[in-house]
């Protein structure tokens, strides 16, 4: 579980394959601090860390291919920044909201303004997406936890404010960016039910 409140950026140094499964290493100046089978978001994906090298600040998630499928990790070069976020603390603030690390879709950034202060972000969903956003909800992208500013059927838009743009990968982004998207959980419970409900009375 985490809180979509990214700590730093880890940059990928090696991309190996196995069969389907892609192993990435990246560093980060708190790698000494991990641990093997410890749980961490990447770009709000959630994956497990395999091996650890405190000696260059280097470690190891493994990706299978329903996770390349379905996030944007398969974009991912030697080189590319990536949001981190360890699990949270139980016994902690929650400053964001609660994100699983499981990533409902991508999406496709579409247009950025820069609005002398903030920037706003719009992405574009796939069109057969089944989730809806709703305005000052909350949202995932890219691990960041965020506040819906714009919603309409297939597209958002997000306001990032300059310390959210500096520490995270979101200076990155450009026009056509893919970035991985986590709809508010409750949410997704609701529209289930609300779903099922309507479905049982046809």
């Amino acid at each position: 579980m985490f809180t979509g409140i990214v700590e730093k950026t880890a940059r990928v140094v090696k991309i190996e394959t196995e069969q389907t499964n892609y192993h990435f290493t990246l560093e980060v100046d708190f790698a000494k601090e991990l641990k093997i089978d410890q749980s961490m978001a990447h770009d709000g994906c959630c994956l497990t860390v395999v091996e650890i090298n405190k000696d260059n600040n280097t470690y190891v998630v493994t990706a299978m291919k329903e996770t390349m499928d379905k996030t944007n990790l398969g974009t991912w070069q030697e080189g590319t920044e990536v949001n981190v976020e360890r699990s949270m603390l139980m016994d902690g603030r929650l400053d964001g909201h609660i994100v699983q690390g499981h990533v409902d879709t991508t999406a496709v950034c579409e247009k950025i303004i820069d609005e002398q202060g903030s920037w706003r972000y719009f992405f574009r969903l796939a069109a057969d997406n089944a989730q809806i956003t709703v305005p000052k909800g909350s949202i995932s992208v890219n691990g960041v936890s965020l506040t819906v500013v714009d919603s309409e059927k297939e597209m958002f838009s997000v306001s990032i404010i300059p310390f959210t743009q500096q520490i995270t990968n979101f200076h990155n982004l450009k026009i056509g960016s893919v970035v991985n998207v986590e709809f508010d959980v409750l949410g997704k419970y609701v529209q289930r039910l609300m779903d099922e409900y309507f479905n049982s009375r046809e």
